[in-house]
């Protein structure tokens, strides 16, 4: 059977996961123009769409499913030079929040659409990640205030499902600050631990950068197909929480198997 996901939310440490890991880093990269756009979602929803051995997340009672359109520049091994045509590209991700057993609390990703076919072909066999291939654009224009809309765009190619699409124009507003530890959204966007699942074999990898310089974000309009590609249903008629970060340099380390209480493990799948 499919377990229940768990209802208590006190306990999990939200904050060691936030600390630079031990080890080596194996890449480098600068993730910029990054718009969270969130719903609330029933976590029994979501908890079938998972593997064994997580558990969705919750804040206030609902899990969240999340929009993360953004650009990366800069992305290499840390033994190598970046190149430009191979190390910047644009990214959409739509993604869930876990834990495992009441701890590590993470991202599973339900997908990830990038704008470069070799970096997806990398990331599907290196980091067992459901990478897709896009067209996408993110471009400016002036806007009312100081602040510009920002206009992002993406149509999936290969592989499916198809089609799966994204069109959002926001604009960025209010003070750029971190996220306090408790709220709403440092459990949405401080998350540095990221979940793979190959073959039934539960992965995780972990990433360090600056907390987020979080701001609000004003979204003026938005069609995406997403997030039903992934089987997932909006709350119909309810607008996203919607925040921007202008960017964030990021260290990556390698993927690591995750130990499972084989027990549980077994009750979870039976």
């Amino acid at each position: 059977m499919i377990p229940e996901p768990s209802s208590s939310e006190e306990g999990i440490d939200r904050v060691s996961p936030t600390q630079r890991p031990v080890g080596r880093a194996v890449m480098r990269q600068r993730w910029a123009d990054l718009l969270f756009l969130h719903w609330p979602v029933a976590p029994q929803t979501l908890q079938p769409l998972l593997p064994p051995g997580l558990t969705v997340d919750t804040f206030g009672g609902s899990a969240y499913v999340g929009l993360v359109p953004f650009t990366m520049t800069g992305v290499r091994p840390v033994w190598a030079p970046s190149v430009r045509w191979l190390s910047d590209f644009h990214e959409t991700n739509v993604r869930t929040y876990v834990h495992v057993e009441g701890r590590n609390p993470g991202v599973w990703f339900f997908s990830l659409d990038a704008a470069s076919a070799i970096a997806v072909r990398i990331a599907r066999a290196a980091w067992k990640l459901p990478y897709h291939y896009a067209r996408m654009s993110l471009t400016r224009e002036e806007g009312d205030g100081p602040e510009p809309i920002i206009r992002y765009a993406s149509e999936r190619l290969w592989p499916g499902p198809l089609p799966a699409s994204c069109s959002v124009r926001c604009t960025p507003s209010g003070v750029a600050a971190p996220a306090a530890a408790g709220t709403r959204e440092h459990f949405l966007a401080e998350r540095y631990i990221l979940y793979a699942d190959a073959g039934g074999r539960l992965f995780s990898g972990r990433v360090h950068h600056p907390p987020y310089p979080l701001q609000s974000a004003q979204v003026h309009d938005l069609d995406e197909t997403l997030v039903a590609g992934a089987g997932i249903a909006r709350p119909p008629g309810k607008p996203p929480l919607a925040h921007y970060a202008s960017e964030v340099r990021v260290r990556v380390f390698p993927l690591r198997p995750v130990n499972i209480n084989r027990k549980h493990l077994h009750a979870a799948t039976t």
